[in-house]
């Protein structure tokens, strides 16, 4: 008969098998500095909208705290534009302006106060006012200074994450690896050695084509000064309506698919990604569809690291794909229904059915391209037809809200669960 240490190992396999099916880290986009941003790389100044209070803006800080101290998240995504960081909405610069990248650096270390993750994400497609970096624009020389600056800045926070640009797209492969190779050496060689960088691919950075023509292969060779691959992930974005917008609230897939095929070719390449932006709407569909999408993401952590949806922050409660908890009267904050069942849920294991109650939505009167306008600007964020928020979410009927999920206890339910079922797996073997 096996020894008793045997039969423990045999648990311990099970039990650590089915915990690490996870990913690692689970996060949320904390919108509000790209406002305004459009796929052309439009970024206005009047439109940047950090969410802090003392900014007189939405309390991002208190959501932040309210996600890691309630729902144990550990990454948040920050982004912000080119043009905020320079004070310049109209000639691309290479120099940091004091009072703004002041400002970032709160909204920042904010973040770093929860002991979460920080994602530092220059929203602009590639781009300055229209023109591709290092493709006929702003040289990379330029772009690699602002890094470079940011590096210099948190180098000695290895919970700072770069994320190079926003959704790069229609612009020439192989030069736009060449400009991630030289922010990665950049990066660096400024001191921050170890952190996270993630390689975004172009076609907008979907995972339907990622490793299609999305540039995959090319993203792979990007190394470190030293020749080594350390540290650096494949970027992923997907939605789920039919353009990949994020612009509706009805959805055509649950993209399971679409992650499948970048989980065999991380597998396949040894390699990690981080999906670093995915929503969608609280319709009942698109809740059966999210749901599955991230118990699928998070089913294969062994090569996707990282679930950061979108978002919070800035963005109203009544925003299509608004995963912003609300203020409660005694200061406290309750997730909405699709946090909680879609987002949190299979990060934790449970079980996620789409509850009764929860309605279907209609979809936006108009999903036409929205552009750099002031008006159109003044609406919301960027994404790929132009602007995310730009709608108005009142005719979706809003699910009942749960009570606010104790993270820290559903965690431990779920561990006890998994040491159970690796009990029995193991006495069925004697």
């Amino acid at each position: 008969m096996p020894s008793f240490s045997f039969f423990t190992t045999l648990v311990w396999l099970g039990l650590f098998a089915t915990v690490q099916a996870q990913v690692k880290y689970l996060g949320v986009a904390m919108a509000g500095g790209d406002f305004g941003c459009d796929i052309y790389g439009f970024c206005p100044l009047s439109t940047a909208t950090l969410p802090l209070t003392e900014l007189g803006h939405a309390d991002g800080a208190g959501q932040m705290q309210h996600f890691v101290k309630d729902d144990g998240v550990s990454m948040f995504r920050l982004p912000t534009s080119w043009q905020f960081l320079i004070n310049n909405d109209k000639v691309a610069s290479d120099k940091l302006d004091p009072t703004n990248a002041g400002q970032y650096d709160m909204f920042v270390q904010a973040c770093l106060s929860t002991g979460a993750y920080c994602m530092l994400d220059v929203h602009n497609f590639a781009r300055f006012n229209g023109a591709i970096v290092g493709q006929g624009g702003p040289p990379d020389e330029m772009f690699v200074a602002i890094w470079v600056a940011l590096a210099e800045t948190y180098a000695n926070d290895s919970r700072v994450v770069f994320e190079i640009t926003n959704e790069p797209h229609d612009l020439d492969l192989d030069l736009w690896v060449q400009t991630c190779q030289k922010v990665v050496t950049g990066i660096r060689n400024a001191g921050a050695t170890t952190q996270m960088i993630l390689l975004p691919g172009v076609n907008f950075d979907s995972a339907s084509t990622l490793v299609t023509t999305g540039g995959a292969d090319a993203l792979m060779n990007i190394t470190n000064p030293d020749g080594s691959i350390d540290g650096l992930y494949l970027d992923i974005h997907k939605y789920l309506d039919n353009r990949n917008s994020g612009l509706t609230g009805d959805c055509a897939t649950n993209n399971i698919g679409n992650f499948s095929m970048v989980a065999d070719y991380l597998r396949k390449t040894k390699r990690k990604g981080l999906v670093s932006e995915t929503g969608a709407s609280s319709s009942r569909d698109c809740m059966i569809d999210f749901c599955a999408q991230n118990e699928y993401i998070n089913a294969n952590g062994d090569v996707f690291i990282g679930l950061v949806a979108w978002a919070a922050g800035q963005f109203d409660t009544s925003y299509v794909l608004s995963l912003t908890p609300t203020l409660e009267p005694n200061g406290s904050y309750t997730d909405n229904q699709l946090f909680s069942q879609c987002v949190l849920g299979p990060y934790l294991g449970s079980d996620v059915p789409v509850l009764p109650s929860q309605t279907s939505s209609t979809s936006p009167s108009s999903t036409s391209t929205l552009t750099h306008t002031a008006t159109l600007a003044a609406e919301s964020s960027s994404n790929k037809s132009g602007l995310k928020g730009g709608y108005n979410a009142s005719s979706i009927t809003p699910a009942s809200t749960p009570t606010p999920t104790n993270a820290a206890q559903s965690r431990s339910i779920y561990v006890v669960k998994n040491v159970i079922v690796a009990v029995m797996a193991g006495a069925a073997l004697f």
